[in-house]
């Protein structure tokens, strides 16, 4: 789909950008399946060897779209589920659903770990919910020394309503991870973390209602935008971030080290 960022200026994405997201999010045309279990469906698409593209979709039983849509929103249960996560936080809010924030990740051993800047934008279509980023870059928030900072070209999530109780899950990514990766980690991604990142989502899901409760239950900005704490920040002090503008570590000869099954979690 055309991405927010090929006009050369960071935009907020408009009702165009979501339906053309929702669209690849639908379409198989392309794409190559390359894990079908349990609910979960897995598709890769080659780009070009620098760019990742991959697709997940899973049905989640006795989890409402409101439900996953608050647990993808939720910035404090996720460093509860999400065992990958480094740092995360909130760094403005542009619109009443857009905003700025930072993310970093662990990558598997031995690669090193990544991280990125990105605006990410939100809105309800009908039952369904749609939630999407990109990178930029801030001038706070300059790549570290210790980790690499990835380019997200495009990355988001579907949630399709299916009843009241249950939900379809469709996570979509187009990422540039900044070095020449080994196949195996390629491999690994598509066939073993993915799913398990799905896994982890729809578990957290199960949950997050018992853990809301005690939790400030009635504090979800990303439904109620007066309740936001986050400073205001201009799209003017947003760049684009380009690739080739970064650091690209060439990690292809790294050796495979051992990963946890697919279902030990």
């Amino acid at each position: 789909p055309r991405l927010p960022t090929m006009s050369g200026t960071v935009t907020i994405p408009d009702d165009q950008a979501f339906a053309s997201f929702k669209a690849e999010c639908l379409c198989e045309d392309g794409w190559v399946d390359t894990y079908n279990k349990r609910g979960i469906t897995v598709w890769s698409q080659e780009v070009d060897n620098s760019v990742h593209k991959i697709k997940c979709r899973m049905v989640c039983k006795d989890v409402s779209a409101d439900t996953a849509y608050d647990v993808l929103h939720d910035i404090e249960y996720r460093k509860k589920w999400d065992t990958n996560v480094i740092e995360t936080f909130d760094i403005g809010r542009l619109t009443v659903n857009a905003d700025v924030g930072y993310y970093s990740w662990k990558c598997p051993k031995p690669l090193r770990n990544r991280d990125v800047v990105t605006l990410r934008s939100w809105l309800p279509i009908g039952k369904d919910y749609i939630i999407m980023s990109y990178s930029v870059k801030h001038v706070k928030y300059p790549p570290k020394q210790d980790v690499v900072r990835a380019v997200s070209l495009q990355t988001g999530y579907l949630i399709q309503f299916q009843g009241l109780k249950n939900c379809i899950l469709t996570y979509l990514a187009q990422i540039d991870p900044r070095g020449s990766l080994p196949k195996w980690v390629v491999k690994i991604s598509s066939g073993v973390l993915a799913p398990r990142t799905m896994k982890k989502i729809y578990k957290a899901c199960l949950k997050y209602s018992d853990w809301k409760q005690k939790h400030n239950p009635g504090f979800k900005p990303w439904l109620y935008p007066e309740q936001t704490t986050l400073p205001s920040i201009p799209l003017s002090e947003l760049s684009l971030q380009r690739a080739e503008s970064l650091e690209k570590i060439d990690e292809s000869s790294l050796v495979e080290t051992q990963v946890e099954g697919e279902d030990s979690d």
